[in-house]
């Protein structure tokens, strides 16, 4: 079934805002993102929630009439609002509460002897009963001294009594503690489900570490909020995406409890970000059963988008799938390793189908170059190629080889590349991988000169909720150590900018609606203190956010 052009159906379904004044912005640097070259105008105004006008000032005041607001940026930078190209949503409105070893609120950990002490002073900190469960995320096992996994009966000697859970940074992993582990019903004698990894001691007892299909257990068994708690979590959230400049968030794996609760009224009336949901495909068969289900249509703020399938794990847990080995081998040291799938090519292209039949949109998660060659071969499988505008997404596309790049042309494949990897794990992929290959992750410069259209995004939590480090990640595309992944797939500033605006918005079907400043579309913005165009690129990442404006209301300020 051909896609509806999202600019009509989305225009009729969207929930409209109460009529407004017209506001006229000017007084600064306004970059309109409508082309393939920057563009700038002296004026923008807004109505009833859309752009009514961008150009001239002298014409912008006429359009806008007498009693317009009168927005002076004074000198500030106005942009269209940053479009989330693949996150989390989800994991923001669930990490009040726990142990964040990101949050800068305790010293850094570099050791299991300093994770153990921040769990120990977070129970008594918070005083967790015996029995209560204890939640650690951004967990990353290559930041420690020791550079392996902590283990299930170091978790037992900082509380035996506690159900611990320290959560991957890759979201792809966690390690349980034995109480953890026997409230989600795992022993000895549990069988390695396909797709997981469980590994062993020297004894043959299982360390705690689960990885991809072997964590849903634990997932599971985890406790969940209150409704009145969700409601608060949902607000906190917004406001985390709103002061980054986003008026879009996604939400890139919702399970049918998010669904539900994202789609309710009570999170409707909410909501004030726009939120795309891509449902995990375990639960496609209910989604296909229920005659009422529509994908691409907005309720209020929410929508469906599509269909988020997981082909391969994470590179820097080392579960992507690849064609080439692992230096240092599989989590569990052995070798030889390149990843294994999550599913086979005939369960992923099965289940494929039945989404492409509906005429939903189809998101794939593939990070090894194996894994994207399984996405080739499905999207072939289904006959699918660019002319159809179905514009199937390859979230990450990390280590994507160049003899691949014309199969995504073909395919019409948007890939939502993932800059922040050059610095977060840049170096950690070289001890696993030849220079050559490391330095074509995110190829935005080649998949550009092959007519791609591309994103970037956050992946949020795995890396921060950082919009200005996005851009620079793109451009400097350079690790903690100085090493540069690729400088010939460096993004110019607009190029980095396109990535966080036109790009997205293409590859949800919304390029008539957002992304760009242009008179229809609606009045979103971002209003940052400098202009990225002319910022230095080591000065990128100190940009800050002073406003967002979502359907031409003001929904975050910075502070002065």
């Amino acid at each position: 079934m051909k896609h509806i052009t999202a600019a009509l159906a989305l225009l009729l379904t969207t929930t409209p805002l109460a009529a407004q004044d017209a506001t006229l912005y000017r007084g600064g640097t306004i970059v309109t993102m409508d082309g393939d070259t920057p563009q700038t105008v002296e004026a923008v105004v807004a109505r009833d929630g859309r752009i009514a006008f961008a150009g001239p000032e002298k014409a912008a005041r006429a359009a806008a009439g007498k009693d317009a607001v009168v927005r002076d940026l004074k000198g500030a930078t106005m942009l269209p609002g940053f479009i989330d190209a693949h996150s989390h949503f989800t994991v923001a409105t669930m990490m009040a509460g726990g142990l964040d070893l990101r949050d800068g609120g305790h010293p850094p950990v570099t050791d299991i002897p300093g994770l153990q002490a921040a769990i120990r002073d977070y129970i008594a900190a918070r005083a967790i009963p015996a029995g209560g469960w204890v939640i650690v995320g951004q967990y990353d096992h290559e930041n420690l001294a020791e550079k392996r996994h902590i283990t299930r009966a170091e978790l037992d000697a900082v509380a035996a009594d506690r159900k611990i859970v320290v959560l991957h940074v890759s979201l792809h992993g966690l390690v349980a503690n034995s109480a953890t582990l026997a409230a989600a019903g795992i022993d000895e004698k549990t069988p390695v489900p396909e797709g997981g990894i469980m590994p062993r001691d020297a004894a043959g007892k299982l360390n705690g570490v689960l990885l991809e299909k072997a964590l849903y257990p634990v997932f599971g068994a985890l406790p969940q909020p209150t409704p009145e708690q969700k409601l608060a979590a949902l607000d906190a959230a917004q406001d985390r995406y709103f002061a980054e400049g986003y008026t879009h968030a996604q939400d890139g794996a919702s399970q049918p409890p998010d669904i539900a609760f994202l789609t309710s009224p009570a999170a409707r009336e909410r909501l004030r970000i726009d939120l795309a949901l891509l449902p995990f495909s375990t639960g496609l068969d209910a989604l296909l059963a229920n005659p009422d289900i529509r994908f691409g249509a907005y309720r209020g703020h929410v929508k469906l988008q599509g269909i988020k399938f997981v082909l391969d794990g994470s590179v820097q847990a080392r579960t992507g799938f690849f064609t080439r080995d692992y230096a240092r081998g599989s989590p569990e040291g052995d070798h030889p390793w390149h990843g294994q799938p999550i599913v086979s090519d005939a369960e992923f292209q099965a289940q494929a189908r039945k989404v492409h039949a509906r005429g939903w949109q189809l998101f794939v998660h593939a990070n090894g170059d194996a894994a994207i060659d399984m996405a080739i071969r499905g999207f072939d499988a289904l006959g699918i190629k660019a002319a159809d505008d179905r514009r199937p997404i390859v979230i990450h596309s990390q280590f994507q080889r160049r003899d691949q790049l014309p199969a995504y042309r073909r395919i019409g494949v948007g890939p939502a590349y993932f800059s922040n990897h050059a610095w977060y794990w840049g170096d950690v992929h070289r001890t696993n991988f030849p220079a050559g290959v490391v330095d074509f992750i995110s190829p935005f410069v080649s998949a550009r000169a092959a007519g791609l259209i591309p994103s970037n995004h956050s992946d949020f939590s795995v890396t921060p909720l950082d919009t200005r480090f996005m851009l620079w990640t793109s451009m400097a595309r350079v690790s903690p150590t100085g090493v540069v992944s690729g400088p010939a797939e460096r993004l110019d500033a607009y190029g980095a900018l396109q990535a966080l605006t036109t790009g997205p918005a293409w590859q949800i079907f919304e390029e008539d609606r957002k992304g760009r400043i242009r008179p229809g579309l609606l009045a979103d913005f971002v209003i940052l203190d400098k202009n990225p165009l002319t910022t230095p690129v080591d000065a990128i990442r100190a940009i800050r956010v002073l406003e967002t404006v979502k359907e031409g209301r003001s929904v975050w300020k910075a502070k002065e």
